[in-house]
C-alpha cells in the first residue's frame, strides 16, 4: 500500500497526544502485547527496527511515504515524510516497545500493533500518531487489530482539524469533483460523497457517485467479498441514496476509481 506523497502540516502536537493519552483501550480489544525489545532505529512513519534484529511495520495505519532520492528534500513531499518519521521517533526512541503481531509481509517485516509503557500500562503507538494527524487508519484495519480505539482518535482529530486534516490537500476529498480525486492517483485518499446507484455485473458490484461510469468516481467490490461487507454492516445494495467515506489508493479506469477489498475502506457517514 502507497502513503501519502504530500506535505502535512504538524499542529497542536502536544494537545493531540495529550488526548489520545487519556482514552481507554476500545472495548473490542482484547490483546496481550508481547516479545517487547528496545527500538534503535525508525525508518519511516511506520516502520522501526528493534535491538533483536526485526524491522516492524505498523500495519493498521498510512503515513507519507519516503520519496525516492530524485525529489528534493525542501519538497513538500519529503517533508511529510520527515515529519511522520519524526513523531514516530518521538514516540519510540530509547524505548522499550511491546508487540501484538498479526504475521509478517512478503519483505520479512513483522506486522503488528506497537506499545509503548505509559502509567504503568501498555499504551498502542499508532493512537498517538493517528490523535496528532500523523497518520490515517487503514483500510485493512479490523476489528481483530482492534481498529476502533484507532476509529476513535482519527475522528476526533478530523473535527478539531488537527495535523493533516488541518490541511485541504489532505482532507476528505469530494466524490463529484472528479478531477480532485484524480489529483491523488495513485496515492492513499479519502474520498466521500452521496451514492447515486449500486449496479451489478458478473461477479462485481459496482458503488456509482455519478451517472457518467466513465467519468464519474467509482468504487468496485467483488461479489465473493459482499457477505464479509455485510457481516461488517455494509451492505453494499443498500448504499444507494447514502453518503459515505471510502479508503485507499486513487486509480483511473475511465474516471476515478478504488476497489474496495476490506469492509473498513467504506464508512456510512450520514448514519
Amino acid at each position: 500500500m502507497t502513503g501519502f506523497a504530500r506535505a502535512i502540516r504538524v499542529v497542536s502536537y502536544g494537545a493531540a497526544l495529550a488526548l489520545a493519552g487519556s482514552a481507554a483501550l476500545a472495548a473490542d480489544c482484547r490483546v496481550e502485547p508481547a516479545a517487547a525489545a528496545p527500538v534503535v532505529q525508525v525508518s519511516d512513519g511506520r516502520t522501526l527496527v528493534l535491538a533483536d534484529g526485526r524491522t516492524v511495520r505498523l500495519a493498521t495505519i498510512e503515513v507519507p511515504a519516503m520519496p525516492p532520492p530524485s525529489v528534493s528534500a525542501t519538497e513538500p513531499q519529503a517533508g511529510a515524510a520527515r515529519a511522520s518519521s519524526a513523531a514516530l521517533a518521538g514516540l519510540v526512541t530509547g524505548n522499550t516497545v511491546a508487540l501484538a503481531a498479526a504475521g509478517t509481509d512478503r519483505h520479512g517485516r513483522v506486522l503488528a500493533r506497537a506499545y509503548v509503557t505509559r502509567n504503568g500500562t501498555w499504551h498502542p503507538v499508532e493512537i498517538d500518531l493517528v490523535a496528532a494527524g500523523q497518520a490515517f487508519v487503514s483500510p485493512y484495519a479490523d476489528n481483530q487489530n482492534c481498529a476502533s480505539d484507532l476509529i476513535a482518535a482519527e475522528r476526533r482529530a478530523r473535527v478539531g482539524k488537527v495535523g493533516l486534516w488541518g490541511d485541504p490537500d489532505y482532507s476528505a476529498r469530494e466524490a463529484d469533483n472528479s478531477a480532485e480525486v484524480l489529483a491523488a492517483l495513485g496515492r492513499f485518499a479519502i474520498v466521500e460523497g452521496r451514492v447515486v446507484s449500486v449496479r451489478e455485473s458478473g461477479g462485481t458490484i459496482y458503488v456509482n457517485f455519478g451517472r457518467r461510469w466513465s467519468e464519474d468516481f467509482t468504487v468496485t467490490i467483488s461479489k465473493r467479498n459482499e457477505r464479509s461487507f455485510a457481516e461488517h454492516g455494509v451492505v453494499p445494495k443498500a448504499l444507494a441514496g447514502r453518503r459515505v467515506s471510502v479508503r485507499g489508493v486513487i486509480e483511473e479506469r475511465g474516471g476515478p476509481w478504488i476497489e474496495a477489498v476490506a469492509p473498513g475502506q467504506i464508512e456510512i457517514a450520514d448514519r
